[in-house]
């Protein structure tokens, strides 16, 4: 099978839809300097999914309500603009491709690790190496790639499976190989194709690139948590690989073992009841 052209990559890219607009005039409102909770309420509501799942989480054990959560203001009010922030960012991704071919990529599998990712960005941006929602929208994104070319490029995809089955390689060398290219250049396309800033967008294109000199801080944070999650068995794939961790990452974020042991802690206490509340 011939390798994939960049070309044709971006020509797929740009052919896919936008975020919501609902979502995208959300996260526009949270981020005003004398944002009204009422306002960002109002917008939550018009969105079904984020709706439901806005309540669901209010309602998760993970809050300890004391009484049922009916109204969006409350809601908002229980889970804070910063969580709000996270889930309309998760529920606007999780709609925006169409479901992948099961032979090429296990959408349960990816989810779980790319939320898991998200609570180990987060966690360890909280020692004061980047913005907490930055990173976890960062990690969320951090594989996005890979859902385009198991979407679009379906035939070449399973062919890079293939490869990693046999030989027991890393996907990325195995996507290199077969395709010519790997789902990190491809996500970042996708994630200029949709607005975000360029910070995410770089952090998306180096998250297995931790050995290059002078990596910023964000994409430091997604290339560990994406270790983190891989070795926390987040996806559920008892075939995943963990990926090596550059010790310039290490060194440059300036954390301890105890810092990563409280990282892995946090983000395992978070996981399930989120996955609760986001997974279909």
């Amino acid at each position: 099978m011939n390798t994939l052209t960049v070309t044709e990559v971006l020509g797929a890219v740009n052919t896919l839809p936008s975020l919501s607009a609902v979502v995208l005039d959300l996260l526009v409102a949270i981020d005003q300097p004398d944002v009204d909770i009422d306002l960002v309420a109002r917008k939550v509501a018009l969105d079904p999914a984020l709706t439901a799942r806005a309540l669901r989480l209010a309602n998760s054990s993970f809050y300890g309500m004391p009484r049922q959560i009916t109204t969006m203001p409350d809601a908002v009010a229980v889970l804070g603009l910063s969580s709000v922030r996270n889930l309309a960012t998760t529920t606007a991704l999780m709609g925006a491709l169409a479901q992948p071919d099961p032979g090429a990529v296990d959408p349960q599998a990816f989810w779980r690790h790319a939320i898991g990712t998200a609570l180990c960005a987060r966690s360890l941006a909280s020692h004061g190496a980047t913005q907490q929602d930055q990173a976890y929208i960062a990690g969320l994104l951090h594989d996005i790639g890979r859902l385009v070319l198991a979407t679009r490029f379906s035939g070449h995809y399973q062919a890079v499976l293939a490869l990693r089955s046999a030989t027991d390689c890393y996907l990325l060398d195995a996507e290199r190989a077969c395709l010519g290219l790997d789902h990190a250049l491809v996500g970042a396309a996708l994630a200029q194709h949709w607005k975000f800033p360029q910070a995410i967008c770089l952090a998306v294109a180096q998250h297995h690139a931790g050995d290059v000199p002078d990596l910023q801080p964000l994409t430091q944070v997604v290339h560990l948590a994406d270790a983190l999650a891989h070795a926390l068995g987040f996806s559920g794939d008892d075939d995943e690989l963990v990926p090596l961790v550059a010790d310039a990452t290490v060194l440059g974020l300036g954390l301890d073992r105890q810092q990563l042991i409280n990282t892995c802690a946090d983000a395992e206490r978070q996981f399930e009841a989120v996955c609760s509340v986001l997974m279909p």
